[in-house]
């Protein structure tokens, strides 16, 4: 079974992003049909980077003190973290490789 991306909540998030490893989050709702697309991808990035990346999801209407610190208005967003730092950023539904490039640029 492939690795799952993380639940990521507004109590576990600062927690997350301070990997030693790039992080992946995708702000995503149930209602929002672009993040319908992106969703399947995350999950499959979340196995590709077992143990090489942390890739997680953050539902915005669960968690509005995260979305709202990042100043999330758009969404799907997926911010790409660094040593707890946004490094990326890319607003709206990309194909699977947009998503690899960035996360394989944190890992040189």
């Amino acid at each position: 079974m492939a690795n799952k991306a993380i639940e990521i909540t507004d109590s576990n998030f600062d927690e997350i992003i301070n990997s030693d490893k790039p992080v992946l989050v995708d702000f995503w709702a149930e209602w929002c049909g672009p993040c319908r697309m992106v969703g399947p991808i995350v999950e499959e990035l979340a196995g590709d980077y077992e143990g090489k990346a942390v890739i997680g999801k953050v539902d915005v209407d669960a968690n509005p003190q995260t979305s709202a610190k990042f100043g999330i208005r758009s969404i799907p967003t997926l911010l790409v973290f660094k040593n707890g730092e946004v490094v990326d950023k890319q607003v709206g539904a990309v194909p699977k490789n947009v998503l690899a490039q960035k996360l394989d640029a944190q890992m040189a």
